[in-house]
């Protein structure tokens, strides 16, 4: 991280800090030493973390022990985020008293006005009780979440078809997305997590990328735990935003030499699905038989309609060849691909299978409402969605990136009966 950035952020945070000193001061006035002990507690915290940032430029942090990269990262962001929810709070509060001054100022009596002058009007107690009560929730939650990274949760969904072969009729697809391997750091709990998939006894197991985070040394260690992925009529995999290798390469590098470290990469990710015993779908198709029926199955790159997320993904390479075919399915990571090509071009795919978004990993999911931040920039983020005849299913993600945790979206394994 560049230290200019760095210095903005640390002057970012200290305002932060400041800010909600003040209200701190409010809430904590019944005791003297419960007051010493509060805002020393919150003070020595705060600088920990600036003196934090502020080392982090002058250390080698790719060096530092997985979990205390990604713990120290999630903590900090924590902070941050609660103080800025908690300060939102204080700002309505300073909005009140700077609108209660004025109207003293332009409506009252000039000696009342003098009088309120003189003694200032006070922050509120109950607006600053709620800011500091939400922040602390929030950095609580975040906190929690930590323990849910591995809850892997099975969900069932049942998909009708009126022009799916009788014979596939029933087929059970084990669909699994965003393995992230290079987040991962315990061991057993993914063995857990595959022996759950298997537990399944799905017909074909379906891989929508992101298999590490960056690089495709990350799988090594956890080669021999998805070698037990099996299924009758295989495992498929395709390739996701991550897999490329984009996010982590030197600066001031040319085109060029970007270019042949994302071809590089994605050489080693092909052997590294080899050795596992998946079959990487690479803008093409296969086409599965049962009893004499046939469906099609399409993988195709990354291909992403959002932000800057690459357009790697040939539908016109995977596509022809199935036209004639009577039932089709598209591996396809990022599901803006949904909307940004498939409806459109090829309204003849039934069902397409995506992760991407992990549902941010962050949000709230209770009968009759759904809600997570990433919604405001994917219009499908989680879960089924329908068009006309055509079904997507947007699959939350194996692992995790960035935040090592989940807070009210978990870890999904996903299994599709078709019907």
């Amino acid at each position: 991280m560049r230290s200019g950035v760095v210095w903005i952020i640390v002057g970012i945070l200290l305002i932060l800090d400041i800010y909600v000193y003040q209200a701190l001061k409010v809430v904590v006035t019944d005791s003297p030493r419960w007051r010493l002990v509060a805002i020393s507690s919150y003070w020595i915290l705060s600088i920990a973390t600036l003196v934090t940032l502020v080392v982090l430029p002058l250390t080698d942090f790719s060096q530092w022990p997985k979990p205390a990269r990604l713990y120290t990262f999630a903590i900090i962001i924590g902070l941050f985020f609660a103080k800025l929810v908690a300060s939102i709070f204080f700002l309505l509060d300073d909005i009140r008293r700077g609108g209660t001054w004025l109207v003293s100022k332009l409506f009252s009596n000039p000696a009342i006005a003098v009088s309120q002058s003189e003694q200032g009007i006070t922050r509120s107690a109950f607006l600053s009780w709620l800011g500091l009560g939400v922040g602390s929730a929030l950095f609580g939650t975040l906190l929690v979440g930590f323990t849910n990274k591995y809850r892997y949760q099975v969900r069932k969904v049942k998909l009708a078809f009126d022009n799916l072969p009788s014979n596939f009729r029933g087929l059970k697809i084990l669909h699994i997305s965003d393995i992230h391997a290079g987040s991962f750091m315990d061991k057993k709990a993914v063995e857990a997590g595959v022996a759950k998939i298997m537990k399944q006894q799905a017909d074909i197991i379906l891989f929508t990328g992101d298999i590490v985070n960056d690089h495709a040394h990350e799988m090594d260690e956890y080669i021999e735990v998805f070698q037990k992925l099996s299924a009758p009529l295989g495992v498929y995999s395709t390739l996701g935003n991550h897999d490329y290798g984009e996010y982590d390469m030197p600066a001031g590098l040319t085109y060029e030499q970007r270019r042949n470290i994302v071809a590089e990469n994605v050489e080693k990710l092909k052997g590294v699905h080899q050795r596992l015993g998946w079959r990487l779908l690479m803008n093409e198709h296969v086409k599965l038989e049962k009893d004499g029926h046939i469906i099609a199955l399409l993988g195709i790159e990354n291909w992403g309609g959002k932000g800057n997320f690459p357009k790697y993904g040939k539908m016109h390479e995977a596509y022809p060849g199935t036209e004639e075919l009577p039932f089709k399915i598209l591996m396809s990571h990022d599901p803006s691909h949904w909307e940004g090509e498939v409806r459109a071009k090829y309204p003849d795919i039934d069902l397409m299978l995506s992760g991407h978004t992990h549902g941010m990993q962050f949000g709230v999911e209770i009968p009759g409402f759904r809600w997570s931040p990433v919604q405001y920039m994917y219009k499908q983020w989680a879960g089924l969605y329908e068009e006309g005849k055509q079904k997507l299913y947007v699959n939350r993600g194996f692992g995790f990136i960035g935040y090592p945790g989940r807070v009210g979206i978990l870890p999904e394994i996903t299994v599709i009966e078709l019907g």
